[in-house]
């Protein structure tokens, strides 16, 4: 089925509403915006520009890989959203693998907004397929702790300030498309990713099946694989759509501009549930 939008906002019957009128155009890696919604053209990233983080950055796939539209909402809500340092985006990836790699974003850092002093966390929230987010607590020889969280339509995945990551699809058969809450201050760090290239773990398909490989350039660490877990310490609702939070209650999510909110609950923050699975390199 192809997604529309709907005069209620988001996509049609059976699959996700984001909250508000906007979802994937059909056939390609853009999106639709309907009454009262602004958003830009997506951003497209091709093939080339992400091989230096790949497992066979001589590989095939998808080309582009994936489109971003970063600030969009409703058009009532944008004053808020830049008085509050907020941006909410999109992003839509292509069906299909990368070799043997899911489809998948290259990995960085945030950059230290300078309006915060903080590298800034990201919200998740996954519209449609399976996503996985992957992340560590940093870019340097030693990762420090490694969590890849398999999330579905409706899940949050909260990523903490300073914590490299990617994202990847979990389902090479459709589109993979989620929205996400962010420091309108963004920017990428790339550097110490591609230093080592890669992250840390590289998720690769066998037999249709998933598996971690370690990446050879860091040192010995432990990836946790699972679900996510709770975010009801940061204010998000779980089965409510981080939109719908925005706009009933802004100051809940203003976290995710302003990190030092949070700042006794991110030393020992883990973002997956106590059932997941454990392997080491």
């Amino acid at each position: 089925m192809t997604p529309r939008c709907q005069s209620n906002g988001g996509f049609e019957s059976g699959l996700f509403d984001p909250g508000f009128p906007v979802a994937l155009r059909a056939g390609s890696l853009s999106f639709v915006y309907g009454a009262g919604v602004f958003g830009p053209e997506p951003e497209l990233r091709r093939l080339e520009q992400i091989r230096s983080s790949l497992l066979d950055q001589r590989c095939n796939g998808p080309d582009p890989v994936y489109g971003i539209c970063m600030d969009i909402g409703r058009v009532e809500d944008r004053e808020e959203l830049q008085r509050r340092w907020l941006l909410f985006g999109a992003v839509a990836y292509a069906a299909g693998l990368l070799g043997r790699e899911p489809v998948r974003s290259q990995g960085h850092a945030h950059a230290v907004a300078p309006h915060s002093g903080w590298s800034p966390p990201e919200l998740f929230e996954v519209w449609q397929g399976r996503a996985i987010v992957y992340m560590q607590e940093r870019d340097r020889s030693d990762p420090g702790r490694c969590y890849a969280v398999t999330a579905n339509p409706g899940e949050h995945v909260i990523v903490p300030p300073g914590w490299p990551h990617f994202v990847a699809s979990a389902d090479p058969e459709r589109p993979m498309v989620f929205g996400a809450l962010c420091d309108r201050q963004y920017g990428f760090v790339y550097e110490g990713v591609r230093a080592r290239q890669g992250l840390a773990w590289f998720p690769v398909y066998e037999d249709r099946e998933m598996r971690w490989l370690p990446n050879a350039n860091y040192s010995p660490s432990t990836l946790h694989i699972g679900g996510p877990g709770s975010c009801a310490a940061f204010g998000v609702q779980e089965g409510v759509r981080i939109y719908r939070q925005f706009e009933e209650d802004a100051k809940a999510l203003q976290w995710v501009s302003d990190p030092a909110r949070m700042k006794a609950l991110w030393p020992e923050f883990s973002p997956m549930d106590e059932s997941g699975q454990v392997i080491s390199s």
